[in-house]
């Protein structure tokens, strides 16, 4: 049952409220919403329930925006629940909150205050809407983060086995990694078979497979997890992913370019892809080169490689023409 607040920057009386903004803190346990420019804050417990009496309530507000932070999968009911209702609602990195409290000058942190922070973000920045993608997208991100975790996994069990001497605890963590490894195969099994009963799905990835130096993995991650590939332009689409060079210029000084924020798993894969392409993809092969004979770091090369090769993904799904090699 939601329990009501106390009332923040209230306007005075008689002031008439067009637009209404929201901002939810979302925990595992409670929803924190604050409403802008109104100052209402309350508590929803994040369960089923609250979560349907949450979306019911913000309906009949019919806010311009509702804003809430990425927060692991721990959001992903809320945001349904809200699109299913008609509610425009955002989630966002929490770097750009961040970066927003520090430029306001609000660094007191509560749940409270997080969720009035993210009213006001909502109101001041107002981030673009963006469509929710499908079930079926879901269920592929699902358990392509399932697979990742296994990996993680993998990875960290195998590096144990160097530090560990006792053999009751060696063997346990080969018992361990048998059985990651099965796991592992068997994601692997299950996200094919996925790919193959979907006809949409099993084009896009022979598409994207056709560029040298992109293999399934990555196919599976850019399907799942940047489901706006081939919808909007290339620099949209490199901001998302965190590849736009952001200036850092001030006066007569020039700072260096850097690249942040964005799909960080997306931003892994396409790192992978472009380690292997700039030996078997002549075009990415032929940036990197370039870009290296000019002085350039080869690490901000091969982000130049990363960038060049994700408006080629982009428009070969725009298209729908695969890759054509270079006569």
């Amino acid at each position: 049952m939601s329990k009501e607040g106390r009332h923040w920057d209230a306007p005075r009386e008689g002031t008439q409220v067009e637009s209404i903004f929201v901002g939810i803190d979302v925990c595992k346990a409670r929803l924190d919403v604050a409403i802008r420019p109104t100052g209402e804050i309350f508590v929803e417990e994040n369960s089923i329930p609250g979560v349907a009496r949450l979306a019911d309530r913000l309906n009949g507000l019919d806010p311009t925006l509702v804003v809430l932070e990425a927060t692991g999968g721990l959001e992903r009911e809320l945001v349904l629940a809200l699109v299913q209702r008609g509610v425009r609602v955002v989630v966002v990195n929490a770097r750009q909150v961040r970066d927003f409290a520090k430029a306001t000058g609000r660094l007191a942190k509560t749940d409270q205050l997080d969720a009035m922070l993210l009213a006001l973000f909502a109101e001041m920045v107002r981030p673009p809407v963006r469509e929710v993608p499908e079930e079926r997208v879901r269920a592929l991100g699902d358990l392509v983060d399932r697979r990742r975790q296994v990996v993680d996994m993998l990875v960290m069990e195998r590096n144990r086995l160097h530090s560990v001497r006792a053999e009751a605890v060696r063997a346990d963590l080969h018992a361990h990694i048998t059985y990651l490894e099965k796991r592992r195969i068997e994601l692997d099994q299950e996200l094919k078979a996925l790919m193959e009963t979907d006809l949409q799905w099993r084009a896009q990835r022979d598409l994207l497979m056709s560029v040298p130096g992109v293999g399934p993995v990555v196919t599976l991650t850019l399907l799942a997890q940047l489901p706006e590939l081939g919808q909007v332009s290339g620099k949209q689409l490199s901001a998302l992913v965190g590849l736009a060079p952001f200036n850092r210029d001030s006066g007569k000084s020039r700072g260096r370019r850097t690249i942040w924020g964005g799909r960080a798993e997306v931003r892994t894969k396409l790192y992978m892809a472009a380690v292997t392409g700039i030996r078997v993809n002549p075009v990415l092969r032929e940036v990197f080169q370039r870009l290296v004979a000019q002085g350039k770091p080869k690490k901000v090369a091969l982000v130049a490689c990363m960038r060049k090769l994700l408006v080629i993904l982009n428009a070969i799904v725009r298209s729908q023409v695969p890759w054509r090699p270079r006569v």
